[in-house]
């Protein structure tokens, strides 16, 4: 899906019912997997209007959050949601690429993805900006969906039809993580068909 065709759904996302459902999903996943320190410094790449973060936050104390994606409808969802007070201030909002743009300087203790990963092209130079971006202890929890056959994407689709638990994580112990885990957190249906969806979750040693 082209960054345009995310613009153009932002203002409606969050009016899907089962966007919220696999967010909470992937929220309490993520809660049991890794612990949420008070003040975690946190990143969720590819955020869209921010479902994961939101339903992390009753398991958040104080923490500085910076919501990442590179659609500005999206952004906009995301600061106007800021500015309501459904995430806390300050939040940052940024357009963050890691595909093009050089690693930041800054540092986290936790970095989330939710349904981002398959439309990476570069998706070992992201894994290894992850890891560059976390501290050591920190961690990185990716939900994406498993191994399909290219029919959840009814359009042009030049990402990853899913991803191969052993192959992720290989890649991600490659890219220098520790205690990978790959386990089920969640599911979407689509006209009539279900796709599994994994959490993913690794350390900076």
């Amino acid at each position: 899906m082209s960054t345009h065709s995310f613009d153009d759904k932002a203002a409606t996302w969050d009016e899907d019912p089962d966007k919220a459902r696999q967010s909470g999903e992937v929220a309490r996943g993520i809660a049991a997997a890794v612990p949420l320190a008070p003040r975690s410094r946190v990143l969720e790449y590819g955020a869209g209007t921010g479902l994961v973060t939101i339903a992390l936050l009753d398991e958040l104390i104080e923490p500085t959050l910076t919501l990442a994606d590179n659609s500005s409808g999206m952004r906009q969802v995301l600061a106007d949601k800021v500015e309501a007070g459904i995430l806390p201030s300050p939040t940052r909002v940024s357009d963050l690429d890691l595909e093009s743009h050089p690693v930041p300087t800054d540092r986290y203790d936790l970095v989330v993805s939710s349904m981002v990963m398959h439309h990476v092209k570069s998706f070992d130079v992201v894994l290894g900006a992850f890891f560059e971006m976390l501290d050591p202890g920190g961690h990185v929890c990716i939900a994406d969906l498993d191994k399909e056959d290219g029919s959840f994407h009814d359009h042009d689709f030049d990402g990853h039809h899913g991803f191969d638990r052993s192959s992720l994580r290989a890649s991600m112990e490659q890219a220098g993580f520790t205690d990978v885990t790959v386990s089920d957190c969640s599911s979407v249906t689509r006209d009539d068909a279900t796709y599994p969806v994994f959490l993913a979750v690794g350390r900076r040693p």
